[in-house]
């Protein structure tokens, strides 16, 4: 069975510690990781290299849910994640792999996504839909400047 790969760049307003903890803090990845139309809850987070999490997406419209987890691969600090994912749905088989570089920029972080590992039953233009997405809901988290 093919497996797919997706690749993605952007450049948030946000510094590249900003963008980091976004990926790392449960509560920020529940907020912008599900694409529109999705719920998020983290049941664990371990945010550690040889830790891991798991997750629950549910479908706001039909209610139905897929969870899936990981483990933390690599982190250098504002600059590189990687860590893996699989769905506990035997039909979704396979781990995916996700890498996100992280570059500081004169206006504030390009970030570069691959996700490697696709289950083939997902067609990689929902992949790239709901990446974009969930990237729009990073840059309204992590853009904004709040003073306390």
């Amino acid at each position: 069975m093919s497996t797919g790969t997706v690749q993605l760049q952007r450049i948030l307003r946000a510094k590249p510690e900003r963008v980091y903890r976004a990926f790392l803090d449960a509560d920020a990845m529940a907020k912008w990781l599900p694409p529109y139309g999705f719920t998020c809850k983290v049941d664990h987070m371990d945010a550690r290299v040889g830790g891991g999490y798991k997750m629950l997406f549910t479908n706001f419209t039909t209610g139905h849910s897929h969870s899936f987890g990981g483990d933390y691969r690599q982190l250098t600090p504002s600059e590189l994640i990687v860590y893996t994912a699989s769905f506990d749905d035997p039909n979704l088989p396979g781990v995916m792999q996700t890498t996100v570089r992280l570059r500081p920029v004169m206006c504030g972080t390009e970030i570069a996504i691959e996700q490697t590992g696709i289950p083939a039953v997902i067609p990689l233009e929902m992949c790239y839909l709901g990446w974009q997405e969930s990237l729009a809901q990073l840059a309204n988290l992590a853009e904004p400047e709040i003073a306390q």
